[in-house]
Order: structure tokens, then sequence, then C-alpha cells
């Protein structure tokens, strides 16, 4: 992420752009009480809490313990204000841990310097503070991401991917693990399942990144495993879909094995493919596609029931022609149906009021039509709101109108 957050790669992304059997159990929603925003029970009102260059916590390196578990309690707080009722927290931001993980360093972003002991469990705090205060905590991991930066050296001495230079991809600007590596996905896999062992989290959460955003220009650098695994493919790209649906399928079993009741889910990139490129694909015309340039089949996933829900970050205002909410609500409901995956939105509460953002997304009350909209999909189980210092801020009321039109009563966690 970077600066530059995940949810930055949502405009990146369509700055390219081009012209180009079983009954569903995602949650059906209550009738809202007259004027008073009533909610269904087991509703996904959630918000995310990205560590990675300290986005939205802790607020910057170093600060002591004490300071830190405050601000994370007071996330928790600002979420059960705004009546949420789950928590996503990055807890392995850049192949590092804010566990004391036997397998990767304490992160920077706790201390200023990889590896350092800040002193407490944040995780293991933030689950109890969470679950305390009537919130679900569902821990997000990123899978491949070792550095936003490209210098092994800036790593810690002991880091999984100094002492294995073979595993890592250098690849725009920043260190990735090849994920075509069977080594690589089974000490990923294993790195993440540690937290699952260790702490009762409600859920497993990844990102959108898997194989890294396209950089123009740059090729990203897996020849030696694809030579050495890639054989029983007709394509690079084939192979590489099947080594990222290999560690969900996989990642989902262990978490089966270790934690019963545990859910696993993922917040994918918002469009799989455009309509232009592939039929089944959404009316859209995004410079990105997960399909292709993520190497991710996300739509496979939800249909096939390979993950307990699929949170696509839906991060545009209606009407917006190259991707529409509303038709990116309307396809994601579609390819949800009849399947046991659970669909909630992913809403870009970090545009509402920023005046860089579309007309749009000036109007305090475009996040609430997105509400109101997703009423109309019977499939859409909730929302969940990039980020968390924007819950707090509120920059300007957006936050506040979604509580007062959608969240006027508490909602028990979805499950």
């Amino acid at each position: 992420m970077g600066r530059v957050s995940r949810r930055g790669f949502a405009a990146l992304a369509l700055a390219g752009l081009t012209s180009v059997p079983r009954a569903s159990a995602a949650p059906r929603r209550a009738p809202e009480a007259a004027g008073g925003g009533g909610a269904a029970a087991g509703e996904m009102r959630g918000m995310w809490v990205a560590t990675v260059a300290n986005r939205d916590w802790p607020s910057r390196p170093g600060l002591s313990a004490v300071r830190q578990r405050a601000e994370l309690t007071a996330h928790l707080d600002a979420a059960v204000r705004a009546r949420l009722n789950t928590v996503v927290l990055q807890v392995r931001p850049t192949a590092d841990a804010l566990w004391p993980s036997p397998h990767e360093p304490w992160s920077q972003y706790l201390t200023g310097t990889q590896g350092r002991d800040p002193g407490w469990d944040p995780l293991g705090t933030a689950v109890e503070e969470a679950h305390a205060r009537g919130l679900q905590l569902h821990a997000w991991f990123n899978p491949y991401r070792v550095a936003v930066h490209a210098d092994p050296g800036r790593l810690a001495a002991s880091h999984p991917a100094r002492r294995n230079p073979g595993w890592v991809v250098a690849y725009g600007g920043k260190l990735y693990y090849d994920p075509g590596l069977p080594e690589v996905r089974a000490f990923v896999r294993e790195a993440m399942l540690d937290a699952v062992r260790r702490y009762p989290v409600d859920a497993v959460h990844f990102d959108d990144y898997f194989y890294p955003y396209p950089v123009a220009g740059q090729t990203f650098g897996d020849d030696r495993s694809y030579d050495t695994h890639g054989g029983a493919f007709p394509d690079r790209a084939a192979w590489r879909r099947d080594n990222v649906d290999r560690l969900v399928r996989e990642t989902a079993a262990g978490i089966r094995a270790i934690r019963p009741g545990t859910r696993f889910g993922i917040s994918p990139f918002g469009v799989w493919r455009n309509a232009e490129t592939d039929e089944r694909g959404s009316a859209t015309r995004a410079g990105v596609q997960t399909y292709d340039d993520l190497h991710a089949d996300t739509r496979t996933w939800a249909r096939e029931n390979w993950i307990d829900y699929i949170c696509p970050q839906l991060y545009w205002n209606i009407g917006f022609a190259p991707a529409d909410y509303a038709e990116l609500l309307r396809w994601w409901s579609g390819v949800v149906e009849g399947s046991g995956t659970r669909l909630y939105a992913g809403e870009a509460l970090y545009k509402a009021g920023d005046p860089a953002q579309p007309a749009a997304w000036q109007d305090p009350a475009e996040l609430s039509r997105h509400l109101t909209l997703a009423r109309k999909h019977p499939q859409v189980g909730g929302h969940v709101f990039f980020a968390a210092r924007e819950v707090t801020a509120d920059r300007n009321g957006a936050m506040a109108r979604v509580v007062a039109d959608h969240y006027g009563k508490p909602a028990r966690p979805a499950r």
C-alpha cells in the first residue's frame, strides 16, 4: 500500500480506462423501521484499520505501548459509536507481524524498527478489546508483499526474505514473495495460520494484492519458477491463476482444521473482468481486471464457495460510467446468487468530501444512497468502510448520514 493506500489503486486502475444449486447463504434484511434506520440481525457493518505506513494505526511508529493501545481502543470505540459491529485489522502488512510470531519479525510500523518487540501483543489485545465491545475482529493479512521498498538490506536480519533470497521478486519499487514457488505458498500460509492458532479471531481476511498490480514497462520476474512448475499449463497466466487458487483453497482448509467456525473472506479490486473482455463480466471499462492482471479469479472463488465471504472494493460513485457502483453491485449480486458465499460491499468512505474526487463524493448523501441501493439486492449482506481514520474524522458528514439513515439500531455481526 505505501502512502498510496490499497484503495488508491482504485483510482490508478481506472486511470488507464479502455474504451473498450443451493440457496444463497447471504442474509436477507428485515424491513427498516419507519424513519428509524432499524437493521436486520446478522448484518455486516465493518471498517478496515490499515497499519501499513501507519495509515490508520498506530498514528506513527515508536509510540509507547500505552499510547498504541489507547489509539487502538479509540478506533474500537469509534466503531461502536458508528453502530458498526466488525473491525478488520491489518496484522501482517508487509511479511511481518503484529503479534509474537515465530515465523516473521515484528512490524516496523509499531516501533520504527522491524523486528523490535513493542512490549505488548497488539493482535491479542485487539481481539480481547473488540470482543469486550461486542465487535468481531477479522485479522487482515497481505499474503505476498514483503516490503514497500526494493532494498532487501533494509529488512530485519532475521527476515525470511533475507534468509531465502530466491523467494523474492523486486517489482515496481517493492519486494514480493514469488507465488509460483510451492515453498513460498506453504510458508506464507503457515505464517498467517499461526495467528488463527493463537487467537480466537472471527475471520481471516485477505486484501486485493495477489500478483502485484501491473506497472507499465516492467515484468514480474518469475521465469525461474514458471520454468520449474508451469509445464502443465497452457500459458503463464493460467499457471499464475492456479497458484493463487491453491493459496485460497489451502488457506481455507487450514482455517477449518485449526479453528472451525472461523470465517475466511477476501476483499478484491471491484472488477473481475469487463464484459468487453468476457461476456460473463461486468458492464465496466476498468483498466485493471483481477482475472487478467492480478491473476485472481475472484468470480470462481465466490461461485464455488471456496471462501465464506467476498467484499469487493466498489470504490466508485453511482453513475460513474467506467465503473458504476450500481452496475457492480448488480453484477456481484448475480455472482453469489445460489452460492454459499456472502457478499459485502467495500465502501470508499475515504473519498467522501475529498476535494480531489468527483463531484458525487462532495455530497454527504452519496454513501447513504449506496446502502439504499443495496437493499434492492437481497444478496448484499452489509458494507465495510475504508477506513478507520475517516470513520472518526468524517470529513463531510457522510458517515454520520449513513448512521442516521441506516444504522439507527445496533445489529448483530454477520456470521
